[in-house]
């Protein structure tokens, strides 16, 4: 089984990723996810999704999640 990552915008551009799975057993909380793909720390602006909804950095993450990451959102 395998985690689900997609990267968004600005993010996906810094690290030159936009999406990529990992092995379940590779990660815990949605961080050590990030930590999986990149070397680049995880920015402190940075939006965290699991399974559409919003979490935090920290928050577990099991087999068959998706996990996003985005900068955070403007508009008006």
């Amino acid at each position: 089984m395998t985690i689900k990552i997609l990267i968004f915008a600005s993010l996906s551009e810094d690290i030159g990723v936009s999406t990529q799975s990992i092995p379940a057993s590779a990660a815990s909380t949605a961080k050590q996810a990030w930590e999986k793909i990149t070397d680049k720390p995880l920015p402190s602006h940075c939006l965290v999704a699991i399974n559409q909804q919003y979490a935090q950095a920290s928050d577990t993450v099991a087999a068959g999640d998706e996990v996003a990451f985005f900068p955070p959102v403007t508009g008006g």
